[in-house]
């Protein structure tokens, strides 16, 4: 189970181009706790992608202050922070972004090779990792022979990988169809329950964040609704 929490504390972003100052979040506060699994709601330009790009440490806010578990993002060079996501945090995109000319398990890979770990224990991780996805059989596939699904599926096997405390995943199920995508939440909802992974999901999709055991509404850069959904939450704790 990750004990590693999130807290962001009058956080603003404000994006320029050439004089023109653009807004983006406003003001900020927010805590997510350790374990939970947590779906960003909103129109385009709200502020969703931006918000899970600072809690990644891909960007850095304007103002305000960001915290996972003990790192102050706001605080840290740009050596520090990617030393730090390549520890604590996977990302699962809309677009797949695997390397077309490696396999699964090459793709799946490639994370571990910024440590050093010997090649069995690599190996090893790699085949753990598309187990749990349920691509085992698929480990030395190439991407232009698996579906959409098993795609997002190596995705998400390169997201863990790492065995990371924090899965963000912006718009994962965007590309996918109706039955794939169901078949994509019920895996982050296993990683979340059985594996304790802190997941905050961006979606435009309303029944897909009825997965999530809380629906934050942003708005402008503004945090317009904070909705828990207690039926998932108990689901959850019972398993």
């Amino acid at each position: 189970m990750s004990t590693v929490d999130i807290e962001l504390r009058d956080v603003r972003k404000v994006y320029f181009k050439d004089r023109l100052q653009i807004p983006v979040l406003d003001g900020l506060s927010l805590k997510i706790d350790a374990g939970d699994f947590v779906a960003l709601m909103g129109p385009s330009g709200s502020g969703k992608s931006t918000l899970l790009h600072l809690i990644g440490g891909l960007d850095s806010p304007t103002g305000g202050s960001v915290r996972v578990g003990e790192a102050h993002l706001e605080n840290m060079s740009e050596r520090e922070l990617t030393s730090w996501r390549s520890r604590h945090v996977g990302f699962i995109f809309q677009m797949y972004h695997l390397v077309p000319v490696l396999t699964a398990a090459q793709n799946v890979e490639l994370p571990l090779l910024l440590f050093k770990m010997a090649s069995k224990d690599r190996k090893e991780r790699v085949r753990t990792a598309l187990e749990v996805v349920g691509l085992g059989d698929r480990m030395d596939h190439r991407p232009n022979q698996l579906s959409g699904g098993q795609e997002q599926r190596v995705a998400i096997a390169r997201a863990i990988v790492t065995d990371p405390d924090v899965i963000l995943a912006d718009e994962p199920t965007g590309d996918l169809d109706a039955k794939t995508s169901e078949e994509i939440l019920e895996l982050l909802n296993l990683l979340n329950s059985d594996f304790g992974k802190t997941i905050l999901m961006v979606t435009h999709d309303p029944k897909a964040a009825l997965h999530a055991h809380r629906r934050l509404h942003l708005e402008k850069g503004v945090l317009e609704r904070d909705e828990l959904n207690a039926e998932r939450r108990a689901a959850a704790a019972a398993r």
